[in-house]
């Protein structure tokens, strides 16, 4: 699928992409609504209807990345209540093979994510990631999500790339379409983010379920 002689830089989203999105979905869907509910004295029907409402209006923002946001807006320490699953936290099949790759093969990594900061440290510290990347950005350094077209101007401005000769992996098809709309060349999203989830089937972007599909590991 891939010509890696035309690509120099390749840029990685992390939850879905490089990390199992199960940590995630299982926080956001099942463990945050049960302790919101305990914190705030609510039945779990009533804290999950009031949770939803409030993440899926914000759905495709910055602020529904942000984890300082949402201990505000739900009274509740987030960061404090991941480090409680953080047990989950792990590395998607063949993560760490695919990293060393491309370090091999001489390709620039960078880690492009809309997790908040003290989210992304904490992934770091668990997974050990960081070591076979050569930088990492978060949008909420640059004030706009990945699906915001934004985003990709003000990465640009700060990061020397071309995007004739850039791979970007993501697993979110908004965020893949704000990167095609740039002018990001090489674009592939990932068939089954979450190890608990189903093969999704994708419509407009090549898609891979393990990294052997686009380097021999």
């Amino acid at each position: 699928m891939l010509d890696w002689q035309e690509i120099d830089t390749v840029l990685l989203d992390m939850d879905g992409t490089l990390l199992d999105l199960h940590y995630d979905n299982h926080f956001w869907l099942s463990h945050l609504p049960r302790r919101y509910a305990e914190i705030h004295d609510l039945p779990l029907d009533q804290a999950q209807q009031q949770m939803n409402t409030e993440i899926e209006a914000r759905r495709g923002t910055l602020e529904w990345y942000c984890l300082d946001f949402w201990t505000r807006e739900l009274k509740i320490d987030i960061a404090a209540i991941l480090r409680e699953i953080e047990d989950r936290i792990a590395l998607r099949p063949q993560t760490e093979s695919f990293l060393e790759g491309l370090q091999k093969l001489n390709k620039r990594a960078l880690l492009v994510t809309n997790a908040h900061r003290r989210g992304l440290e904490h992934k770091l510290e668990i997974t050990g990631i960081d070591r076979w990347l050569d930088g990492i950005v978060s949008s909420h350094d640059y004030g706009h999500a990945k699906e915001s077209g934004h985003f990709w101007s003000a990465l640009r401005e700060q990061v020397d790339f071309d995007p004739d000769r850039t791979l970007f992996v993501d697993d979110n098809e908004s965020v893949l379409a704000a990167a095609r709309d740039y002018g990001i060349a090489h674009l592939l999203c990932i068939r089954q983010p979450d190890s608990r989830g189903p093969l999704r089937e994708i419509a407009e972007f090549p898609a891979i379920h393990r990294f052997d599909e686009i380097m021999a590991i």
